[in-house]
């Protein structure tokens, strides 16, 4: 079954208008949401996604919504194990608290938009070329592995080179001007750090993007359904920013779940590969039916199980812990003191450090 035209517009256009008032409400009250509101809008995207699959069910039949929810909650999941990055950015460029929300909201569009790209520029490449599948599913179990290795080291930032570039030739203002990326001073255009705080943030995503991608092809081949799924993961990202904060911590098991999730969806890329029996130097072969093709259905049942165990194993192991940052806050709280509770207050600390260091390296040098 095909998805009618007229339900690929209305989407689009519905998902473009709830972007935009999204982005205007954020504009007109810049604040620090409370965790009643984040809590509140993280369902209502999350029960958005729920319904637009039941609307994919209704108009397009059950292999296509299996295949959102597949690569939805694959999106979403992948999206919640790259939050805490965004957290060291918001602290290495220090951005105030009542800004973060707008700072998250242009990064992830500007994410959308590049992940679109990319999207298209996928599709095309498998549309002409299914061997492809061979790399993908390689490089998703190469992917697994290095999780696995690394599970448990802190995640870092490093500046890309394009972020080091835009921070060397722009001329730009010490600190930030409200929500605002450009200022007049003295008579000289300026910009401000907000610029390179929303570049920073889509180009990121852009980076977590070389493996979410792949991995969602490997649940669908249609351009729609990934990007939808990869809408509806970024949308309520925002909120769960502020909604997780700490509790980011707790989540563990969460790279292992994950890689456990990307080595079957490579598994099931190669299989597929195998299946299709296409080589870019064999000229066209006939399928190997004797090779099974992994159904959605089973990677569906697949990713929530290896999810919801993740998940509780993350919560059961870390019972009666408290993130860092709470911690502090209590620990002030008793005395008086003004805390910082957001997420990003935990690896403020870490900036702190590696701000000394360089200063103490140019005392050194000089």
């Amino acid at each position: 079954m095909q998805l009618p035209t007229w339900f690929t517009i209305a989407t689009f256009v519905g998902l473009t208008v709830l972007l935009l008032a999204d982005l205007a409400i954020v504009a007109r009250r810049p604040h620090e949401p409370s965790v009643k509101e984040s809590g509140l809008w993280v369902s209502f995207y999350v029960g958005l996604a729920l319904i637009f699959g039941l609307v994919v069910l209704a108009v397009a039949g059950g292999q296509f919504a299996t295949e959102f929810y597949a690569g939805w909650l694959t999106e979403y999941s992948l999206s919640v194990d790259n939050l805490f990055v965004f957290v060291i950015i918001m602290a290495r460029f220090r951005v105030p608290r009542k800004l973060q929300q707008e700072a998250l909201m242009v990064g992830i569009i500007i994410a959308l938009v590049l992940r679109g790209v990319f999207i298209l520029l996928g599709a095309a490449v498998i549309e002409r070329f299914v061997w492809v599948f061979y790399l993908f599913g390689f490089f998703l179990i190469y992917t697994a592995i290095n999780l696995v290795r690394h599970r448990g080291e802190d995640e870092g930032y490093e500046e890309n080179a394009f972020i080091r570039r835009m921070r060397k030739v722009l001329p730009m203002t010490q600190d930030f001007r409200g929500s605002k990326i450009r200022v007049v001073e003295g008579g000289k255009k300026l910009w401000t750090p907000m610029i390179v705080v929303f570049l920073a943030l889509g180009t990121t995503d852009l980076l977590f993007a070389l493996d979410s991608i792949p991995a969602i092809f490997g649940l669908t081949r249609e351009p729609f359904i990934v990007f939808t799924a990869n809408v509806f993961a970024l949308m309520g990202l925002r909120q769960l920013y502020f909604l997780l904060g700490g509790l980011l911590k707790r989540l563990v098991y969460l790279s292992l779940g994950l890689a456990v999730i990307l080595a079957f969806i490579g598994v099931k890329l190669i299989l597929e590969a195998v299946h299709e029996n296409q080589l870019p130097f064999a000229g066209h072969r006939e399928p190997l039916e004797s090779v099974p093709a992994i159904p959605t259905w089973l990677s569906l049942t697949v990713i929530l199980l290896v999810l919801v165990v993740a998940t509780v194993a993350s919560l059961l192991t870390t019972r009666g812990q408290l993130p860092a940052q709470e911690k502090a806050a209590v620990a002030e709280g008793t005395d008086g003191s003004d805390s910082n509770s957001g997420p990003e207050a935990a690896v403020e600390d870490v900036a702190d450090e590696e701000s000394a260091g360089r200063a103490e390296g140019e005392r050194t040098r000089r």
